[in-house]
């Protein structure tokens, strides 16, 4: 297991624009391996390229509480997307901070897996707000840019209203 050390809010490299992958090769394979490990490691459920400082069109998510859902997710694009969920989220480049952000209920996506085949996949609720979240990623986009109110340490900590809204 080899985990990268991500990159925190104030890194420049959070705001560029990634480059599409262009070889699927091994290199890629162990980037894809490292990125999953990181984001386990780090207990989070979606990690971008830039978080760990390649500036690349990948991203990983699991939503899965057993780690069995991992996507991988190369030069993705969203296809379409519907309806609204409004929610709290948080960032492992934006530590000890949450906000509330409104993103699609509902997302099809279109992307490579690791060897370089087309794929899609429709996705909702929890899943479509993290594969948003790490597609802002991407193009140099954090939650915070988004987000509709940052929480108070107490709301971290506790529950808001919109918790209860939540699938």
């Amino acid at each position: 297991m080899a985990t990268r050390k991500i990159v925190k809010i104030g890194d420049e490299t959070l705001r560029k624009v990634c480059r599409p992958q262009e070889k699927f090769d091994l290199r890629l394979h162990v980037l894809l391996k490292d990125m999953a490990d990181t984001m386990y490691k780090a207990e989070g459920v979606g990690l971008a390229a830039p978080q760990v400082g390649i500036l690349r069109r990948i991203a990983v998510v699991d939503v899965t509480e057993d780690h069995s859902g991992l996507k991988e997710l190369i030069n993705p694009e969203i296809l379409e997307s519907s309806g609204t969920q409004t929610g709290r989220e948080g960032c492992l480049s934006v530590p000890e901070r949450q906000g509330v952000v409104t993103r699609p209920m509902k997302v099809k996506v279109r992307f490579q897996d690791r060897h370089g085949n087309w794929m899609r996949l429709e996705t909702e609720g929890f899943e479509a707000r993290a594969i948003c979240h790490e597609l802002d990623h991407l193009d140099g986009v954090l939650y915070v840019d988004k987000m509709d109110r940052e929480l108070t340490e107490e709301e971290i900590e506790g529950e808001i209203p919109e918790d209860k809204q939540q699938n």
